[in-house]
């Protein structure tokens, strides 16, 4: 057994995306229904919280300083110095029942992030590329709930979920251009306790998935086969990300969502920010680079 610890008792009604800061030694994260971003710092053990305007899906650090985000609405820069927004772009304005959610940069400084239908029914969302540049690119359509984003350490695999769907899906990957294609199914969860939500990829290539409703991390190998399953204190985990000095503690967030309270009584880190020592290092996560 993995011993797990509860490093931020928080209590998220939607704890996601955690991102490990290399330089700052920090790990950020957000809490999407209650409209915030947080950062803990191990070191000190502080833990400093910012409101946006609202729900914040997804985010990336930018090159540039602040962070690039994917609000419920669409593309903005925040500036957590001075508390600024600034809005880049709305690609889903007309659509009402989506949101965005889970997005992450890839290794050339692009910003990728996924839509979702707020309503959990059906599949209205699309998943989007933010090119340095600020242009906007509209890349897969017909998405329920955008999660899981990855690239393989070699830059020529992009891992992308349907949660909907209990499945996750591999693309081959053009690094030098973005682009996408020769989807195929790379594992899914049916008939198994959880759906996938958020992933991370550790320096072997190997993807982490934390499974919503299934009390478990998953190792997937390349091939899509379960290496390890590592079970969790919570019902609800929602992505992990690797951190600390050397990159080998996974940080996994959790949910606290609808759980009632004799749920809540038997597993009390619920929406909590949990760590763990995964036995193996991950990879430093890219900034935006506009």
């Amino acid at each position: 057994m993995t011993e797990v610890a509860c490093v931020v008792d928080c209590k998220n009604k939607l704890g996601e995306v955690p991102v490990w800061d290399v330089d700052e030694q920090a790990l950020y994260w957000v809490d999407i229904e209650n409209k915030l971003l947080q950062r803990y710092l191990p070191a000190t053990a502080e833990v400093r919280r910012w409101t946006l305007p609202e729900r914040i899906g997804s985010f990336a650090l930018r090159s540039r300083g602040g962070l690039v985000c994917a609000l419920a609405s669409g593309f903005a820069f925040f500036d957590p110095d001075s508390g600024k927004t600034d809005w880049i772009d709305k690609p889903e304005a007309g659509i009402a029942r989506n949101r965005f959610n889970d997005g992450k940069c890839d290794r050339k400084g692009r910003f990728w992030a996924g839509t979702m239908d707020d309503r959990l029914e059906e599949h209205t969302g699309a998943l989007y590329r933010l090119d340095a540049d600020l242009s906007v690119h509209r890349l897969i359509d017909s998405i329920g709930i955008s999660n899981s984003l990855a690239w393989s350490p070699d830059n020529r695999r992009f891992y992308f979920a349907d949660t909907l769907d209990r499945a996750i899906y591999r693309f081959d990957y053009d690094h030098e251009t973005g682009a996408i294609g020769n989807k195929r199914l790379f594992a899914s969860t049916r008939g198994e306790p959880g759906v996938p939500d958020g992933s991370t990829i550790d320096a072997e290539g190997f993807l982490w998935n934390a499974q919503w409703d299934g009390w478990r991390l998953v190792r997937y190998a390349p091939d899509g086969g379960v290496d390890r399953v590592v079970p969790l204190p919570v019902q609800k985990p929602t992505s992990c990300m690797f951190g600390g000095p050397d990159l080998r503690t996974l940080y996994v967030t959790s949910a606290v969502w609808d759980l009632d309270d004799e749920a809540l009584r038997r597993q009390p880190w619920a929406g909590g920010l949990l760590a763990l020592d995964a036995g193996v290092a991950g990879l430093p996560e890219p900034r935006f680079a506009g």
